[in-house]
Order: structure tokens, then C-alpha cells, then sequence
């Protein structure tokens, strides 16, 4: 009995990797992507392709006591003649709350505070063929200007792993 459990077992990984691996495309186009994203503002990210060769990517991340939320639009063009290695460039803007009381030195924040604030962004992407993985490298610079009439500007460089679908 046990010889026919491994066999089972055997056979059904070999079917999902299967299955998960002819979903793929092996020029590193996908129909969604859902990962983390760590740098300066890391959290989730969720990426889909709009047409084109545009992506939009949503984060939700945190950052210093701060919890935002942000909206890229991302031209993407192939890199280095290479199947699934794509340069990515755009735009977008977030919003951002704050998670509590706190004094950086340059600003006071109250538990209530809110910022907005616009964001670029350029990176490259490798969706890695076959497997349902893309690994990315960005710098998303931002200006935000909060509630109180402050500015801050940043650079935002970040590492992302997604699973591809």
C-alpha cells in the first residue's frame, strides 16, 4: 500500500507542475501576477497586463509607520534580447495613512495623517520560463505632500518576487 501512495503522490505532482507550466508562456507573457515587494515600501503587489504591452501594478505596502496604497501604469519593452527579460517605465500616484503617533525629525505625524503623492518608476523584470515565477528590480522615486502642507521627496528602490498566472 505504501508503494501505491508514492506513486500516487508522484503522479499528481507531475500533473500540477504539468498543468501550471503549460499555462506559461515562454516569451514571459502573463495574465496576472501577485507578489511581494521589498524596499523602502514593501508589501503586496498585483500586476496585470492592460494591452499593448502595458502592465498596471497595485501595491499595498507599508513604510515608516505608514500604510499606502499605489497605482502604477507601466509600459514594458523587451531587454536583452531575452525571452521573458522586459524593461519596465511609467507613472502613477498613492495615498498613504498613518499607522501612529510618531516625530522623524523632519515631520510630526498624528495617528490620522494622510499624504498623496505621485510616482515613477523604471525596472526590469524576468519572468523565468517555464516556471510560474518573475523576479523584478526597481527604483520608484515619489513626491508626497501631506496633509499639513509638507513635502517629501524620495527615492524608492525595491526587489519583487511574484507568482505568474
Amino acid at each position: 500500500m505504501n508503494i501505491i501512495k508514492k506513486i500516487l503522490v508522484t503522479v499528481s505532482i507531475y500533473l500540477i507542475i504539468t498543468a501550471v507550466v503549460r499555462g506559461q508562456s515562454l516569451t514571459g507573457e502573463y495574465r496576472a501576477a501577485i507578489g511581494i515587494r521589498a524596499g523602502e515600501t514593501s508589501g503586496i503587489t498585483f500586476k496585470f497586463p492592460t494591452g499593448g504591452g502595458s502592465k498596471v501594478e497595485l501595491i499595498a505596502g507599508i513604510w515608516s509607520n505608514w500604510l499606502n496604497l499605489t497605482a502604477l501604469y507601466e509600459k514594458n519593452v523587451p531587454a536583452f534580447n531575452v525571452n521573458g527579460m522586459k524593461w519596465y517605465y511609467g507613472g502613477g500616484g498613492h495615498v498613504a495613512f498613518a499607522t501612529g503617533t510618531y516625530n522623524e525629525g523632519r515631520v510630526y505625524t498624528r495617528g490620522d495623517d494622510f499624504a498623496i503623492g505621485v510616482d515613477g518608476v523604471v525596472g526590469l523584470e524576468y519572468k523565468i520560463p517555464p516556471i510560474p515565477f518573475a523576479i523584478s528590480v526597481d527604483i520608484k522615486p515619489l513626491l508626497e505632500i501631506y496633509r499639513n502642507g509638507n513635502v517629501f521627496l524620495g527615492i524608492d528602490p525595491g526587489i519583487g518576487v511574484k507568482f505568474t498566472f
